[in-house]
């Protein structure tokens, strides 16, 4: 007989189908495009994402970038995106709420996990219906290893097109350069992957060791998350800077602010060599490229309070920071070692930096020799 955690499943304490069936009904609706549009921008967007490659090969120097497959390169709408993602959660958390379950074996009965469930689910939904709109792409690591995965095994590339149309739109670039350009950024991260076998279970594992702390602290992770959500509404109250975001906050315990030190560094480079990838590209690849830069780089200066809210929540601007930490320490590295001594980071876990590392890029090039 199944024990009570096998009876009380990770997916009934949250409730992935409705997040996804949430985001894609509160999803904020795209640019109106006709029949024609749409298949002539998908035909597009596929097509710069291959060109992209050899660009994002020549920039890195890593080979890996020559065996990427274009049927890893999916050209989807919001609800889509959402979907997407919330495969990719369940593939992230499982781990963590599987072990808690078993930790607290008959605690949790099976009618409250259900309804906790469909809270959650749709509180995540919410989220995720604001972040579809603001997402131009996103390399998935972790879909292959959802269950009923039809994705390749190296993952796959999501390119969300109303809401790359619609920043075109809005900046009133050349759609060819802005969707090269987007490529360029995204298409870094899958060869960042390829290059780096090992970096996709790596990064699940320290997401499920966060997140198990945080769950395995689950009685009193609602009296943390109340404080966090007090603080958040008082600094919003008074004008005061943002800060880390109420998620952050949540985390108290030393393991818990060791495991996100790890996460971070890890995020900040991922992030920071793709923008450094980004920032090579010149006009003879991208013949606007400045004027995109300049353009994309103003519209963050004028948000609804809104959006500001929920980026407080999230913590996104913080998060943003981080990637600029991320982006000068690869600039220092380069500078120091050469691409190739960059590229040591790929080889395996171990040379990854650490939170101090990404900070001062001498204590990662000592460490390495270099």
């Amino acid at each position: 007989m199944e024990s009570s955690a096998r009876e009380t499943s990770a997916p009934a304490l949250i409730n992935w189908e409705l997040a996804a069936s949430t985001a894609a009904r509160l999803a904020p609706a795209g640019p109106t495009l006709g029949a024609a549009e749409i298949a002539t921008a998908v035909e597009n967007l596929r097509l710069m994402a291959d060109i992209s490659v050899q660009h994002v090969h020549d920039i890195t120097g890593l080979e890996a970038a020559r065996d990427l497959r274009d049927s890893s390169v999916l050209v989807v709408d919001r609800a889509s995106w959402a979907k997407a993602n919330t495969q990719s959660f369940a593939v992230m958390l499982e781990p963590a709420i599987n072990k808690m379950l078993e930790d607290r074996r008959g605690a949790i009965a099976p009618g409250t996990a259900n309804v906790s469930g469909a809270i959650t689910g749709s509180q995540l939904g919410a989220i995720l219906a604001f972040l579809s709109s603001k997402v131009l792409g996103q390399y998935d690591p972790f879909s292959a290893l959802a269950r009923d995965s039809t994705a390749p095994a190296g993952g796959r590339l999501l390119l969300v097109a109303p809401n790359i149309i619609a920043v075109e739109r809005e900046l009133n670039v050349e759609p060819a350069d802005f969707r090269l350009w987007v490529c360029l950024h995204e298409q870094t991260h899958r060869v960042q992957f390829a290059a780096a076998p090992w970096l996709r279970h790596h990064m699940l594992d320290e997401i499920a060791n966060l997140s198990g702390h945080l769950l395995g602290n689950v009685d009193s992770l609602m009296e943390r998350a109340s404080a966090a959500a007090k603080s958040l509404k008082d600094r919003t109250a008074t004008g005061a800077t943002p800060g880390r975001g109420v998620i952050l906050d949540l985390l108290q315990d030393p393991e818990e602010k060791a495991a996100l030190s790890r996460l971070t560094a890890l995020m900040s480079l991922l992030e920071g060599h793709a923008n450094v990838v980004m920032d090579a590209v010149d006009a003879g690849i991208v013949p606007s490229v400045k004027t995109i830069r300049q353009r994309f780089n103003d519209r963050g200066t004028d948000r609804g309070l809104i959006e500001k809210f929920i980026r407080s929540l999230l913590g996104l601007d913080a998060k943003m920071r981080q990637y600029a930490d991320g982006s000068k320490f690869v600039r220092e590295v380069v500078a120091a070692a050469g691409m190739s001594g960059f590229n040591r980071v790929w080889e395996s876990a171990e040379h990854l930096p650490t939170e101090p590392e990404i900070h001062d890029s001498k204590l990662w090039l000592e460490r390495m020799g270099l």
